[in-house]
């Protein structure tokens, strides 16, 4: 999978982040050090971090102001992997075993815990105490859509206002939040604090939607996952909403509603969504969600920062590619 396109300047202070994310981790209990540094290292890009580090960088930069925060949205990130993985029992992620099949229930809940805790530690550590109200917010809304599945892959209107409303919850309000705390450590004013908000949940809901289509068109090496995990596990994406949509019938639907469905079954499934288009489909409102992203960027003046906070929102169309 292609690198996060940042300047090479960026990779520095990613890695002071890393840094302090593992320096939180190591001293811990055996068990909490274990599966802490094993999720933490597994592969993520740390997109969010970057784009909170670069929405500070739009105004004045001062790296030890929002390396706490950089720290606080990855944290509150692997939480949330951690915790959606055990929800949804899922075996592997990123080509890795998942921190609940590696040990158990009780402990991916407990390290999942952890992690909100040590994010809640770093928010404390933030220069402006809007920032904790930005995270904490983020994190209710993550767990809000946890417990929001999208139950109707029919009629259209209603499977599509439960998907957006999971994925904003599941993925937007936390690339949202990074956004808005960077700003408030670059000293933006109430306005520009919130037109990054909107940069990044627009962002956050493309980015959503882009894992989701590769769940139909990428790989496994290129998922660190198998390709159908969506449809094994009986997750409802825009893919087979739109196939569903379009192919008018509910053979598809019923695919999800089997207990296991075989992999003849998921990959037929698979198929059908491409032939009829419903992946292309889903791949253009992802590409309409990031050109909205982009235009909230268009009132900021030109700089390093602002093309490099563009260049993500490309990349992450570019990841289908």
């Amino acid at each position: 999978m292609s690198q996060l396109p940042v300047p090479p300047a960026l990779l520095d202070d990613l890695a002071r982040v890393d840094e302090i994310i593992l320096e939180r981790v190591r001293p811990r209990l055996a068990v909490i050090r274990a599966a802490g540094e094993h999720i933490l290292t597994s592969g993520g890009k740390r997109i969010r971090a970057a784009l909170t580090l670069l929405s500070a960088q739009l105004g004045e930069y001062n790296l030890e102001r929002v390396l706490h925060s950089a720290a606080a949205v990855e944290l509150i990130h692997a939480a949330s992997l951690v915790h959606d993985d055990l929800v949804d029992q899922a075996a592997r992620r990123r080509g890795e075993v998942t921190v609940h099949t590696r040990w158990d229930g009780d402990v991916a809940l407990m390290v999942g815990d952890y992690f909100f805790a040590l994010a809640a530690a770093e928010m404390a550590l933030a220069p402006d105490p809007r920032i904790i109200g930005y995270f904490s917010r983020g994190v209710m809304t993550i767990c809000e859509g946890e417990l929001s599945p999208v139950v109707n892959v029919a009629p259209l209107n209603i499977a599509l206002e439960q998907y957006l409303y999971k994925i904003g919850c599941k993925t937007a309000a936390l690339f949202e939040a990074g956004c808005k705390a960077g700003m408030v450590c670059g000293g933006g004013t109430t306005e520009q604090i919130e037109t990054l908000g909107r940069f990044g949940y627009d962002l956050g809901l493309a980015f959503q939607i882009v894992d989701d289509v590769l769940d139909y068109v990428g790989d496994a090496q290129t998922l660190g996952k198998p390709a159908g995990n969506d449809l094994r596990e009986g997750t409802i994406t825009l893919p087979l909403i739109y196939a569903v949509e379009a192919s008018g019938n509910n053979e598809l639907a019923a695919v999800i509603d089997l207990a296991a469905p075989d992999e003849t079954r998921v990959q037929w499934a698979i198929a059908e969504a491409r032939r009829l288009g419903a992946t292309d489909r889903a791949l253009a409102d992802a590409q309409r969600y990031t050109e909205r992203a982009l235009e909230h960027l268009a009132g900021f003046p030109d700089s390093p920062a602002r093309q490099a906070l563009g260049d993500i929102a490309h990349f992450v169309i570019a990841r289908v590619s």
